[in-house]
């Protein structure tokens, strides 16, 4: 099925969810991301406690602790924004989320809050990984390196 869930020279770009430092997700300090078991993608350090869609689609994945969002584009590409590394444990706690699952988002919108120096704090890693689910479904998934990422970078483009 590889490459099947896009049209034929359709390109999915995605931007930055969140402003910060990109980090290569084999740098990631979780083996689920790190190894890639969860799909190709990358990983941000986030400045700031906003994440907004990096493309239009629908909210599938927005679990009751508010952690992490999974994303639906029109494409068929799953994206998972997983704000830090082993969040969950905090049961919502610093999490605001702005988005419900079945809503349908704009790039841009944005979709959850969360609170950098309570998770800090309470000595998690800030470390978001970014990552297209069924990247081994969708063809060619490049990932676009920068120093520091805003809003408007691409970061992820996948063509067949």
């Amino acid at each position: 099925m590889l490459g099947r869930l896009l049209k034929k020279d359709k390109t999915v770009v995605l931007n930055a969810p969140l402003k910060g430092q990109f980090l290569a997700l084999g740098e990631v300090k979780d083996a689920a991301f790190s190894q890639g078991m969860l799909g190709e993608g990358l990983a941000i350090v986030p400045e700031e406690g906003l994440v907004v869609a990096p493309c239009p689609g629908r909210v599938t994945t927005l679990p009751e602790t508010g952690h992490a969002v999974g994303l639906t584009h029109t494409s068929g590409a799953e994206i998972l924004i997983h704000v830090g590394i082993d969040t969950v444990r905090l049961a919502g706690q610093g999490f605001e989320p702005l988005v419900r699952p079945g809503d349908t988002v704009a790039a841009g919108q944005a979709l959850l809050r969360f609170d950098r120096a309570a998770i800090q704090a309470a000595g998690y890693d800030l470390t978001t990984p970014v990552v297209v689910c069924n990247s081994d479904q969708l063809g060619n998934v490049e990932i676009v390196p920068h120093d520091s990422l805003d809003h408007n970078d691409v970061i992820i483009r996948i063509s067949q």
